[in-house]
């Protein structure tokens, strides 16, 4: 099956589960990915970091994912992901987990946005970062991009928002694919804001 196939039966199959599994958030797996995606379109992020952003969490639905690894969300996905997207993609994705540990060490102000169940979680995750860590994740190719995604991924969690469809990014996920042109698709998304 091919990548974008297999991604829209994935949406479709666990798209409609609440996006930490337990009605803590309450958005659906699918308006957390399309919010986020959406969040980095109307930020003006290149389309890769757009793609990123829709797919972060793709992770979570990893029993349906070929040669998924054991391990974090952030992780099990990679293998998949990057037979279809290029780094500019995979590498946020797979360092969104960190992102987040380090912001939370560097930002206190962020620390105090995180939900109830990032925090949570954050815990899980190994909590903030030291300072040498956090230095030490900075200079990482697309650290920067990562915590950026983690930024949107935190604010994509608003019940009603209204969002382009799946299908809309699938298009943007064509395009940011490996062979595939690099255009940026433009931001037709952010005037669905509500």
């Amino acid at each position: 099956m091919h990548a974008l196939d297999r991604i829209e039966a994935l949406f479709a199959e666990h798209g409609d589960v609440f996006y930490d599994g337990a009605r803590h958030e309450a958005v659906t797996a699918l308006q957390h990915a399309l919010q986020c995606a959406q969040l980095a379109e109307c930020a003006r992020a290149p389309a890769a970091l757009v793609a990123a952003a829709l797919l972060h969490d793709i992770g979570h639905f990893a029993a349906a994912l070929p040669d998924a690894v054991d391990d974090g969300h952030e992780q099990r996905a990679v293998p998949f992901l990057a037979t279809a997207f290029p780094p500019a993609v995979v590498e946020p994705i797979r360092l969104h987990v960190a992102a987040k540990r380090c912001l939370v060490a560097m930002d206190a102000a962020y620390a105090a946005t995180l939900s109830p169940a990032s925090v949570h979680s954050l815990t899980l995750q190994g909590g903030p970062m030291s300072a040498a860590d956090c230095a030490a994740f900075r200079q990482l190719p697309f650290a920067e991009d990562a915590l950026q995604l983690r930024r949107w991924d935190d604010a994509a969690k608003l019940p009603g928002r209204r969002t382009p469809s799946l299908r809309y990014y699938l298009a943007l996920l064509a395009e940011v694919g490996l062979g595939a042109s690099t255009e940026d698709p433009g931001q037709g998304s952010c005037t669905t804001r509500s």
